[in-house]
């Protein structure tokens, strides 16, 4: 058999499959918008219209998929319930859909689940077991519970219908982009791009799919490479809803079929796009919610000037997370800053600095002032100041009238 009807026979999902499961969730999902961003588009050098599925009621794609499999349990299957192993979006989704439909749900997350995620699955309705160090060690916990007590696991990602489920945003995008002709989406496991790129590729072949992982997980990425899923090691990332270390068997065939490119982005840069998102888009996004938007302001893809759907596929971000990536990302752009500045220990010179800073319109947020530290010379002190700033512009026309006041030694820490 040829190669490629070989990976075409491997492939789980059909465009009929995503169409019949758009039926099941109408009405239960929200239609969310597909806006168009000028200043997006200029940035990029692409048309980016921003699909906003951290707008859906858990604040994630993940419970398109979730429902699509709960809508299709027997009715011996729904009332023996459902189980989950999940720390964030899919937990809730499960959580949320089950509930509404009178269905018992388990979930089990890790021992270090953040307590706010943890409350938000209850309070959507499901049972929460926590057990185990990580994810996999919460995976198997949920598949003994399941086999146990004869409930229905529901994969996050690696389930036809899951997979068919998350493949009901691309439908609403093609219909609200008219002329699309690229979209970029985030890759965990493969269940969301499978969908995606299935219904897309299945309904326009001409439209190019652009998967983007995490440098720290590129699973998906090594996969392709490899002509196969393989565990690659742990590790840690601000996008923890694509932090998959294998890529699905159920998934993998579909993207390596329907999927153009995979390309892979560092922790700056996801940071540097939620924050791009966040003060220019007024739009949350989480770590995985930010990687599409990402690749295309690093131009780390090969699209050039096309109608380009972007997919912020969530938006539950820990807000101590989020503070820390708002701080980092003003210090990239110049708009925080730490000067060391070495002075004379003597009356006044600390007023002679802060009157310099203040005529350049900086203003000093934290100071750490010392004589031990930093090999200075008895009769001089040192300084670390932190300032806010315009940008850099500013900040070397102030490294300029320090130099020209006295100040010659001072620079960025």
């Amino acid at each position: 058999m040829p190669a490629t009807e070989e990976l075409k026979s491997e492939v789980s999902i059909s465009l009929a499959d995503v169409v019949a499961a758009r039926e099941r969730l109408r009405g239960s999902i929200y239609y969310s918008p597909c806006a168009h961003s000028q200043m997006l588009s200029s940035i990029t050098g692409q048309q980016i219209y921003l699909k906003l599925e951290n707008l859906q009621m858990t604040g994630s794609f993940k419970e398109r998929g979730a429902l699509n499999r709960i809508a299709l349990l027997t009715p011996e299957q729904a009332a023996r319930g459902v189980v989950a192993a999940s720390a964030g979006n899919h937990a809730q989704g499960v959580a949320y859909h089950a509930t509404k439909r009178g269905i018992r749900a388990l979930i089990v997350m890790p021992l270090a689940t953040p307590l706010v995620k943890v409350t938000a699955t209850r309070g959507f309705g499901a049972e929460v077991v926590l057990h185990g160090a990580n994810y996999d060690e919460a995976y198997e916990e949920a598949r003994r519970i399941c086999a146990a007590e004869e409930m229905t696991f529901i994969h996050p990602f690696d389930d036809p219908a899951v997979m068919a489920g998350q493949g009901t945003i691309a439908l609403e995008m093609l219909e609200q982009v008219p002329g699309l002709e690229a979209v970029v989406v985030p890759i965990g496991g493969g269940g969301l791009i499978g969908g995606i790129a299935c219904a897309i590729k299945e309904s326009n072949p001409k439209i190019k799919v652009v998967g983007v992982q995490t440098s720290r997980l590129p699973s998906m990425a090594i996969a392709v490479e490899q002509h196969g899923p393989v565990t690659i090691d742990p590790a840690t990332t601000i996008a923890d809803g694509i932090a998959v270390r294998r890529a699905g068997e159920v998934t993998f065939p579909v993207v390596n079929r329907y999927v153009d490119e995979i390309v892979t982005v560092d922790e700056d840069e996801i940071a540097s796009s939620i924050l791009m998102l966040l003060e220019r888009e007024k739009t949350l996004a989480e770590g995985a919610g930010a990687t599409a938007l990402a690749a295309l302001l690093q131009k780390k893809t090969s699209l050039h000037n096309v109608k380009t759907g972007v997919l912020v596929c969530g938006g539950n971000i820990d807000v101590t997370l989020l503070s820390r990536i708002i701080e980092r990302g003003l210090v990239q752009d110049g708009r925080m800053i730490r000067l060391r500045i070495t002075l004379l220990d003597k009356p006044g010179a600390l007023a002679e600095l802060t009157k310099l800073i203040a005529a350049h319109r900086a203003n000093i947020v934290d100071t750490l002032y010392n004589r031990a530290y930093y090999g200075v010379n008895l009769g001089n002190t040192t300084i670390d100041i932190t300032l806010e700033t315009r940008g850099r512009e500013q900040v070397q026309e102030l490294l300029a009238a320090l130099t020209a006041g006295g100040f010659e030694h001072t620079r960025i820490v």
